[in-house]
């Protein structure tokens, strides 16, 4: 895997001294060879790196959206096994019919009153934050961990920290929080200046938002989560423990019109804290890539996993199911509603060292 991924590594630099290349392009390339090398394995056979580098030169830019997205969500899948196998007490894999019923995912704009659907929040081991982390590290060879940053100034304040060893190619975070599409921007709390007080904020290429202060550090239980209740994250945070910081919980000062429904959501999820992530500072090189990432609500038993709700309906694409994995097509066999989310993939491989990201390559059309 070593002398392959060298060899992909050459393909990206040359990629990234093209002068024909616009960066969303370039970028686009270098996640699809990342991933596409990390789903490989370490075993891999050069013949098949071989075809993924000449994919990677010859592709249309649509078929490198859709292959990532595949590998993506191929990554993703088994995250979600690996917080299966940590959190439910019984192992073996359970029907749908166990699972929680379908969620509406959205906030309810207009309405009032509380939500007229229950969620059924099936029983988890009583592990805490802490521990549900080291065990996921256990099963795949790293954590995350929110720590005072190492960047070399002194505002840097909170960085985001891999504990452990993560190949190139890995999804290190999710970004988790509330999604709002372009039609919904209103309703973002502090809008039109948005960022004044919530460093928290990112915007996809696609103009989606995802507020991420609502999650804050994450919590201790599987919750119908709504984002509602916002986390204050002050600057100088106190230790409650050995690892996790101490938060204080606050109300949003200006309730958002109607009440949020939420989803069933595991706030033990230690790979959602893609917020707290630094951009790389001048003469540093970032070590992660931030691609957009569309999670298909088919994908029922995997949701609970994932950090995000939609502040509307979730929006509907037209996909096309190829193998497991559904994804974009202008000639759609049907229509599935997506959670436009985020996620940062290794750029290298990554041992004990704070995550580094230009968030520029948001604007990447993944």
């Amino acid at each position: 895997m070593t002398s392959l991924f060298h060899k992909f590594q050459e393909v990206v630099k040359t990629l990234a001294e093209s002068p024909t290349d616009v960066t969303s392009i370039r970028d686009l390339k270098h996640l699809f060879i990342l991933t596409s090398c990390n789903r490989l394995g370490r075993n891999a056979d050069k013949a098949v790196a071989k075809d993924i580098i000449e994919m990677a030169n010859k592709s249309y830019v649509a078929e490198l959206q859709k292959k990532i997205q595949e590998n993506i969500h191929f990554q993703i899948t088994n995250f979600c096994t690996a917080m299966n196998d940590i959190l439910l007490p019984d192992a073996r894999k359970r029907s749908r019919k166990e699972e929680a019923p379908p969620q509406s995912n959205a906030f309810a704009v207009g309405k009032s009153g509380p939500p007229t659907d229950r969620h059924a929040i099936p029983e988890t081991r009583q592990l805490n934050h802490a521990e549900v982390s080291q065990s996921l590290k256990d099963r795949i060879g790293y954590t995350l961990k929110v720590k005072p940053s190492l960047m070399p100034h002194q505002k840097a304040g909170q960085g985001l920290l891999v504990n452990g060893e993560a190949d190139a190619g890995t999804v290190i975070a999710i970004y988790p929080g509330i999604i709002y599409g372009p039609a919904y921007y209103q309703y973002i709390p502090g809008y039109p200046r948005i960022h004044a007080r919530n460093p928290y904020v990112i915007t996809r290429h696609d103009g989606t938002v995802i507020n991420a202060q609502p999650w804050g550090f994450g919590g201790e239980i599987r919750e119908v989560w709504d984002g509602l209740t916002v986390p204050e994250i002050t600057p100088n945070v106190q230790s409650t423990g050995k690892d996790g910081p101490e938060l204080v919980w606050r109300v949003l000062s200006k309730p958002l019109e109607g009440t949020g429904v939420g989803d069933v959501l595991e706030r033990r999820n230690p790979l959602a804290l893609a917020h707290f992530a630094n951009k790389a500072a001048l003469g540093m090189h970032q070590n992660v890539m931030a691609c957009p990432y569309d999670f298909p609500l088919t994908e029922i038993d995997l949701r609970t996993y994932i950090p995000n709700v939609s502040f509307a309906n979730p929006e509907v694409v037209n996909t096309r199911r190829f193998g497991s994995f559904w994804f974009s097509a202008k000639n759609s066999e049907s229509n599935v509603p997506v959670l436009k989310t985020l996620v940062l993939v290794a750029a290298r491989a990554l041992c004990d060292e704070e995550v580094l990201v230009d968030y520029k390559s948001t604007n990447m059309k993944c």
